[in-house]
């Protein structure tokens, strides 16, 4: 392993269930080091978004998978401005709603719909490792499927009640019960499905955010990426 992706970029890869912390350190990491930044899950809530807007039964698997190359998904990869947009309109705001956080394991678990996002999501790698100084990529298939090959390979984890709160933060929702349990259920569903599932590989490391600062935990990955480039070079 080179330290770098293909072009010459460093890919970091970042893996973890919801309320990790994955997007914020993401974002942070890539602001630090000036590097591109791809939020995979927003791309499998664009596609859910898009069925559903269309009357697509997201829970016939069948029917997702005959219409998941129709839509045509753009990622921006500024970490300070990233953008989602479907079929040529922004959907950022939209793929947050609670229908989308709902139906977005089911049509994730497709693996028509699988193929389609990973493909498109090393597109964007490349042309970033091509073109800039590198990427930060954060999922649930990143260190395993996506790419598994990364220098940098991390898998965040919280404690279940550090991830209620700070999803209910970002949703603003007062049921912080309620949310836990719908991040068990997505764990449940995330985890045990058949194709790319959520889960730690041996050579990823682990880093519990529950009691650590962002600006902390930012601090550790940069670190990780920096031995990573020394050790390559």
């Amino acid at each position: 392993m080179n330290g770098h992706g293909r072009g010459g970029g460093l890919v970091i890869a970042i893996d973890g269930p919801s309320g990790s912390g994955k997007s914020s350190t993401a974002k942070g990491v890539a602001r630090a080091r000036e590097l591109s930044y791809l939020d995979t899950g927003a791309m499998y809530r664009a596609i859910t978004w898009w069925m559903l807007d269309n009357g697509i039964d997201v829970a016939d698997a069948a029917a997702v998978a005959e219409a998941a190359a129709r839509p045509v998904i753009t990622v921006g990869t500024d970490p300070s401005a990233p953008t989602i947009e479907v079929d040529g309109a922004d959907v950022a705001g939209a793929i947050r709603a609670d229908g989308v956080t709902g139906s977005v394991s089911a049509v994730s678990a497709v693996p028509e719909v699988r193929e389609l996002l990973v493909a498109r999501q090393r597109e964007i790698i490349a042309e970033a490792c091509a073109t800039t100084a590198g990427i930060v990529v954060e999922g649930r298939d990143i260190t395993t499927v996506v790419a598994p090959d990364a220098p940098v390979k991390l898998f965040l984890t919280a404690s279940a009640e550090a991830r209620a709160q700070r999803r209910s933060r970002e949703v603003r929702s007062s049921d912080v019960a309620a949310t836990q349990e719908a991040l068990a259920r997505r764990d449940r569903l995330d985890s045990s499905r058949s194709v790319s599932p959520l889960t730690r590989t041996d050579d990823a490391t682990e880093l519990d955010t529950t009691g650590l600062s962002l600006d902390e935990v930012v601090a550790l990955v940069v670190k990780l990426a920096d031995e990573a480039q020394a050790q390559a070079v």
